[in-house]
């Protein structure tokens, strides 16, 4: 059996940080120094989602990047090169509200449960999504590596880059790219694959992954919900 869980603390979320920097070490070649010096500056504002196994092992975890003073990292790195922009702006000219805006910092699952890494995956793509509805949020911003950008836009769940953005190397990724999803965008998602729809957005068909009710999604202080215009639905 796996669990989902949402805004883990101690043994859980140190399991979750060091599941970050194994994946990312393989995937990448990044390493403890240079994710603490990339993601450290963000940790006040970092909620962790992640996959866990009986054994309290974090197979797979997403670092999210809720509003706070230090920004929303995506929207900070885009100012350095090679794109060189405004990030917030192009956010903001993109239609993203940045109060309700949630930058998906780091997401991955451990090399060791390959195995189960599809179910694993789609687990933390639905827990995004359900905490983004119960917590009011309108867009998510993530610098996603094209291979995953690909997978997600093969279920219909297509993330678009950043006004004045494209492809290009980052942090160790060949070809990655600055990419934003609003809520209103799930409409087309359910009419495109119906199937993928209730797979990623309503959680029907992931087996073995014990998914909490919507109270344990909900972050303290969280943003009212506005009808229509939520992440997940």
């Amino acid at each position: 059996m796996m669990f989902l869980g949402f805004n883990v603390q101690g043994a859980l979320q140190e399991s979750a940080r060091a599941c970050e920097q194994d994946v990312f070490l393989r995937a990448f070649g990044n390493t403890a120094e240079q994710l603490q010096e990339e993601y450290g500056p963000y940790d006040d504002q970092s909620v962790w989602l992640t996959v866990s196994d009986d054994d309290g092992l974090v197979l797979g975890s997403c670092r999210i990047i809720t509003p706070g003073p230090a920004g929303l990292k995506t929207l900070n790195d885009v100012a350095r090169a090679p794109w060189g922009i405004d990030g917030p702006r192009s956010a903001r000219a993109a239609g993203a509200d940045l109060e309700a805006t949630w930058d998906i910092a780091t997401l991955g699952v451990r090399e060791a449960h390959r195995g189960s890494r599809v179910r694993v995956a789609l687990a933390l793509y639905h827990g995004i999504l359900r905490a983004g509805r119960a917590n009011g949020i309108r867009t998510l911003t993530a610098i996603f590596d094209e291979p995953a950008r690909r997978v997600l836009a093969a279920l219909d769940y297509r993330h678009v880059a950043l006004p004045g953005t494209y492809a290009a190397p980052y942090l160790g990724s060949e070809s990655s790219t600055p990419v934003y999803y609003h809520a209103t965008m799930l409409d087309a998602a359910r009419r495109e694959n119906p199937e993928a729809y209730r797979l990623i957005i309503q959680g029907v068909g992931l087996d073995g992954v014990f998914i909490p009710d919507d109270a344990s999604f909900v972050l303290p202080a969280a943003v009212p919900a506005a009808p229509g215009r939520t992440v997940a639905a």
